[in-house]
């Protein structure tokens, strides 16, 4: 009997024959890279009556010295279902991304018995033969470059902000909030809409899905695809994205009775106890190239129509199912962040339809940290509006299992505020948030297209540089209901470039002059209408000043003199100097005229000189 081993990613297949229970052949991994080892079981199907997700349980122990982590593995069919549509077989599957050099061992062992996979003690069922259930491997430093994950390693919540697991270096997110049915994708099997949707308040949809057919210029030749040349258009997307230097795509992985409804992991969208093994292997190879260029996956678990369908909101069989899945098949990638759900608590526009409650968003959060063995970040998205989100947020505020909030706020003028207050209120209770700028309204406008909105200004001054001076974690751009491109249908991330280009001078303004991470917001040392100011006292101070005339910085706290220079936030490109050039520290100092173009909006860096 052969096993295969797909080192997914990387695509090395070996072929190895073994005896049950003998070492298999050594391989070598790379750090960081995802190994996926196949083991045959018994024969069955995706809709065999023996439900080979409840039913069957593979757990998988890799350790290497003192480090154990033990992962739960999934039903392949046939092993290689993204290319054969297959729907049976009688091969299951774990993957695994290893963060250690050295030596590691693995032990796998195939569970069998009612409900097992639901069952905190799976060594209650049968325990059912598998060749090479035992092995090893050898880790090896990445050679993976430029923006790849595996270059870096994983990133997780610290403290506030994002952070490589292994390094000093922080992660700013930046990208796309829409569309938020990403994988409502014609290339995908097995997926359709539903229902098209024409409620107030929302997106309009027909019968039509994503085929992102204006992306297909954009893939090369070497970009994964499935079946024949399929997923092309969508690769394409992912490679638009990154050529701009965003980092993160939102999208949900379940909206049934929701807006799009047009996306679920299940064989059919109203059976919850089967998943399609097809359809979710074509979404690894999709995860696989975003995280290859650079590109975080919010994954965001329902909407909040569904909230409550699974199990009436509480984690009982089936949304234990679903996260337990959703961990086994893409916990491994390396820059994720499961976000609880869009809009998450009771709605003022929907009274007759009940939210969750805070007992079962905090035992959401608690589940996903204590079954992801990667501990990946857990937010939660909010409602617009302080005064419908405040009970919601306050009831799960310090909670320990929630990382931060992906904050929803309808209104520009004030989102550097919402940001502010949540940051502060989090680090009152020990347990700093996160929070992130992911969707900013309001809900009919959103992040228009170029064409409309060419410069984007207000979002420019109020929302992307408003919050990140704010303490913002990072910022996706939301498309709106009413637009032409809008937040369900759009087809075309290249409708909104210049604000691609934007977004990507803010991010690489923080990425190479700040140390964001250890700043605070203080907009009132600047004496400028409408200015922001993040800093760390007498060492740095980074301003935003629109429409620049005249400013002030507070520098009474301070000694020592202070370099100035100055960076175009439309522009970009490098750091420039104006009039004033050394500031000394110890009292409030003009910063003089910009190196050109007064009336137009600066950023100030002042900067302690060494």
């Amino acid at each position: 009997m052969k096993i295969n081993y797909l080192l997914s990613i990387v695509i090395i297949s070996i072929l190895v024959a073994c005896n049950n229970e003998q070492e298999s052949t050594v391989l070598t991994v790379q750090k960081w890279h995802t190994l996926t080892l196949s083991f045959e079981g018994e024969q069955t199907s995706e809709s065999d009556a023996n439900n080979p997700f409840i039913n069957y349980l593979l757990i998988v122990d890799f350790q290497q010295n003192e480090t154990k982590k033990t992962i739960r593995g999934f039903y392949a069919a046939d092993g290689n279902a993204a290319e054969s549509s297959a729907e049976a077989g009688a091969v299951w599957q774990v993957r695994f991304s290893p963060d250690i050099i050295g030596e590691w061992t693995y032990s796998a062992s195939l569970y069998k018995g009612d409900s097992i996979a639901l069952k905190s003690d799976y060594t209650s069922g049968e325990k059912i033969a598998i060749e090479n259930s035992k092995g090893s491997f050898n880790v090896v430093p990445s050679t993976a470059t430029g923006n790849d994950f595996k270059a870096k390693g994983r990133v997780l919540a610290h403290n506030g902000y994002f952070k490589y697991q292994d390094t000093d270096e922080y992660f700013l997110k930046a990208g796309a909030d829409s569309p938020e049915n990403f994988l409502a994708y014609t290339g995908f099997d097995n997926t359709y809409r539903v229902t098209a949707a024409s409620r107030d308040g929302e997106a309009k949809t027909n019968e039509t899905i994503h085929s992102y057919q204006p992306h297909l210029q954009d893939w090369q030749e070497g970009d994964p695809t499935w079946k024949n040349g399929k997923g092309k258009e969508i690769i394409g997307s992912i490679n638009y994205l990154a050529s701009k230097n965003m980092n993160v795509i939102y999208f949900l992985t379940f909206n049934v009775q929701g807006d799009g409804n047009d996306v679920w992991m299940y064989l059919e969208p109203n059976d919850f106890t089967r998943f399609d093994v097809s359809k979710l292997e074509q979404w690894e190879i999709v995860f696989q190239h975003m995280q290859s260029k650079g590109i975080m996956l919010h994954v965001v678990l329902q909407e909040t129509e569904n909230e409550t369908l699974l199990d009436n909101g509480d984690v009982g069989p089936m949304r234990a199912l679903y996260y337990q899945e959703l961990i086994a098949r893409f916990g491994h990638h390396l820059a994720l962040v499961w976000n609880l759900g869009e809009e998450n608590g009771p709605t003022p526009w929907a009274p007759d339809k009940p939210g969750q409650n805070d007992a079962q968003r905090k035992a959401g959060a608690k589940f996903l940290k204590d079954n992801d063995p990667y501990k990946n970040a857990v937010v939660l998205h909010t409602l617009p509006n302080e005064e419908h989100r405040v009970e919601t947020i306050n009831d799960i505020l310090g909670y320990k299992y929630l990382d931060g909030i992906s904050l929803q706020h309808s209104d520009r003028y004030t989102a550097a505020q919402a940001v502010a207050n949540l940051k502060e209120k989090s680090k009152d209770t020990g347990h700093h948030w996160l929070v992130a700028m992911d969707e900013i309204g309001m809900w009919h406008t959103g992040a228009k297209a170029d064409t409309a909105d060419l410069n984007h200004p207000t979002l420019t001054r109020k929302v992307l540089w408003g919050t990140l001076l704010s303490g913002a974690a990072g910022i996706e751009w939301y498309f709106g209901a009413r637009s032409a491109h809008n937040d369900l249908n759009s087809e075309d991330w290249r409708q909104r470039d210049r604000l691609w280009e934007i977004t990507d001078n803010a991010k690489t303004f923080f990425n190479n002059n700040l140390p964001y991470w250890d700043m605070t917001a203080n907009h009132g040392l600047v004496s400028a209408d409408s200015a922001y100011c993040l800093y760390k006292e007498n060492e740095v101070y980074a301003l935003y000043v629109p429409e620049y005339a005249k400013a002030t910085l507070d520098l009474s706290n301070t000694s020592g003199n202070f370099q100035v220079k100055w960076y175009a936030p439309f522009e970009g490109g490098s750091l420039k100097d104006g009039s004033v050039q050394v500031l000394e520290g110890g009292k409030i100092q003009d910063l003089g005229e910009p190196p050109s173009k007064v009336g137009e909006d600066w950023v100030v860096l002042v900067k302690k000189e060494s």
